[in-house]
């Protein structure tokens, strides 16, 4: 077993608090998850949500650029016909 540390808990606001030691390494404003089991409190940190890249911003800005053929699947007759006639309309 780790290191042990008393902490005391107070009123904040209509809430209680209970105040922990900074040695444990925790960072202000971090969530936690309590539980209780067996009249004994575990707590652990909430894993941050996965951030989302928008990449929008990038659509057009290399126009030179063209996305290279897959060849591990089958197109679509539909769309080898359009590459085909914009091929030709580019001729």
């Amino acid at each position: 077993m780790g290191e042990e540390y008393r902490a005391k808990i107070f009123k904040s606001g209509n809430s209680l608090a209970l105040r922990l030691p900074k040695a444990l390494g925790l960072k202000e404003g971090q969530e936690m998850i309590v539980r209780e089991e067996q009249a004994k409190f575990t707590f652990e940190p909430v894993e941050p949500p996965k951030k989302n890249l928008d990449i929008s911003g990038f659509w057009g800005k290399a126009p030179w650029l063209e996305a290279p053929l897959r060849e591990d699947f089958e197109e679509r007759p539909s769309t080898i016909a359009r590459r085909e006639k914009e091929a030709r309309d580019k001729a």
